[in-house]
Order: structure tokens, then C-alpha cells, then sequence
């Protein structure tokens, strides 16, 4: 399971967000399935090293 970890105490703006490596996220390879409410979402890395969510 992928751990969280907090942002740079000295950046007061992102001080707060849990923080994730998307990387640790996915796996196995470039998409990883995301459940909000029992309505499963996909969260997908493209060949360029953009992120897609979609329903």
C-alpha cells in the first residue's frame, strides 16, 4: 500500500495535503483503480507522463 507523505514544512501552502507518489499508486504498470463511494474511478499515466482520471 502506498505511503503518504507530507510536503516541505516550509511550503506553508501544501503543509497540510497528504501527499502521494502517483508512481506508488500504479503499480503495475500505468493505470490504478480509485473507489469513491462504491463508484470506481481510473487513474491512468499517458505516454507524454500526463495523469487522466476518468469514471
Amino acid at each position: 500500500m502506498a505511503q503518504p507523505t507530507r510536503m516541505d514544512p516550509g511550503d506553508s501552502a501544501a503543509a497540510d495535503i497528504v501527499t502521494y507518489d502517483v508512481r506508488d499508486l500504479i503499480v503495475s504498470g500505468v493505470q490504478a483503480r480509485l473507489v469513491l463511494d462504491g463508484q470506481p474511478y481510473f487513474l491512468r499515466i499517458t505516454r507524454a507522463g500526463k495523469l487522466i482520471l476518468t469514471k
